[in-house]
């Protein structure tokens, strides 16, 4: 269930604890608001509040995804954190999505140049992987122009999309050493193409957990971890969290998005053992 009230409370807590922004995920099958929705409800309650989204490109009608974020940039006084993923490949978000996994890329390829061009006021034809479309602009733009986008992924064609095309890079379920080299392909390839992304848009979504996680859970993060073990990934405790984000740190990692894995039973209690257990790390 969608509970406003907690939304709100959530956001007001993050700004008096003096966290940058609240991020929500999407994921269609799982239980969540959807992020444009909430965030845009978090925002009009709370002016100072970030608004920060992981949120699907591949299956989206590209017009309408740029205007809804531009509106919401615009409304919000520029304030959106914009960070684009493929979607999971499993389960039944797998098909939901409505691109396959194996093309979801492809259509990133073609989808990011196009939205900032409409972001930009420009007016686009297109016709190609990621949908079609004649003569179409959007009249609300970003406040921000450059409206900035990150990438998420850690596959050799995703850490190459990100550096030829992305502002930034949003890892999860990694480990600082795999950032750390993935950080060199992702700036290799801007390099290559011309570009460069600021020293400070490197970061990483964590999942932590305060207790040692149930069976169901443990399975659900082994069939994203490819492999490695669960207990590397994710930290189990504040303390934890904190030497996983330290390691980071010295990686020249910056950026956090922090994510309880399992729904507090109060966010403000949440929030506040998080300040104290983290609020101090710098990079």
């Amino acid at each position: 269930m969608v509970d406003a009230a907690a939304l709100a409370s959530l956001g007001d807590g993050l700004v008096e604890l003096g966290f940058d922004s609240l991020w929500l995920p999407e994921v269609l099958t799982a239980p969540g608001v959807d992020p444009l929705v909430g965030l845009a409800w978090a925002g009009s309650h709370n002016p100072r509040l970030k608004l920060g989204t992981t949120m699907l490109l591949p299956g989206r009608n590209l017009v309408r995804l740029a205007k809804q974020t531009a509106v919401l940039d615009s409304l919000s006084g520029g304030r959106l954190l914009l960070t684009f993923v493929p979607g999971l490949a499993r389960g039944p978000e797998r098909t939901a999505v409505g691109v396959p996994p194996d093309q979801r890329g492809s259509v990133i390829d073609e989808a990011l140049p196009l939205l900032r061009r409409l972001w930009a006021g420009e007016r686009v034809s297109y016709r190609g992987p990621a949908g079609h479309f004649e003569e179409a602009t959007i009249s609300t733009l970003p406040v921000q122009q450059p409206l900035e986008v990150w990438l998420g992924g850690t596959a050799p064609g995703a850490l190459r999309r990100c550096g030829q095309l992305a502002d930034g890079w949003l890892p999860a379920m990694c480990t600082p050493e795999e950032t750390a080299e993935g950080r060199k392909v992702v700036e290799e390839a801007a390099g290559e193409a011309g570009r460069h992304i600021s020293p400070e848009h490197f970061g990483v979504s964590v999942g932590y957990a305060h207790h040692g996680l149930d069976g169901t859970a443990r399975e659900a993060l082994r069939a994203r971890s490819k492999g490695r073990p669960v207990d590397e990934l994710v930290p189990v405790g504040l303390r934890a969290l904190r030497s996983l984000l330290e390691r980071f740190i010295a990686v020249g990692f910056s950026k956090f998005v922090l994510r309880p894995l399992e729904p507090p039973a109060d966010w403000l209690d949440e929030l506040e053992g998080l300040a104290d257990a983290v609020g101090d790390l710098q990079s």
